[in-house]
């Protein structure tokens, strides 16, 4: 059985992975926009947080992940 704080760091670990092979070869071109990352790869990049997570909650479904480019704010959203 998963404990919370068990689930967290999986959480963690996924999201970090996911901005390392989606997020982070951007940050020199995008850097300051937000992205939203689908665990599929799939990305959304734009300077509104907001807006990018209207929109992939749209595109992408729930479950997507959003970082700011060049900086490790993460999040994630049902």
């Amino acid at each position: 059985m998963m404990t919370a704080i068990n689930q967290t760091q999986s959480l963690e670990h996924k999201a970090e992975a996911l901005y390392e092979q989606y997020g982070k070869p951007l940050e020199k071109t995008h850097k300051g926009n937000y992205i939203a990352i689908a665990e599929n790869g799939k990305t959304i990049i734009g300077t509104s947080a907001l807006e990018v997570m209207q929109e992939a909650k749209q595109r992408l479904g729930p479950g997507n992940f959003i970082f700011k480019l060049g900086e490790r704010s993460i999040g994630k959203w049902l």
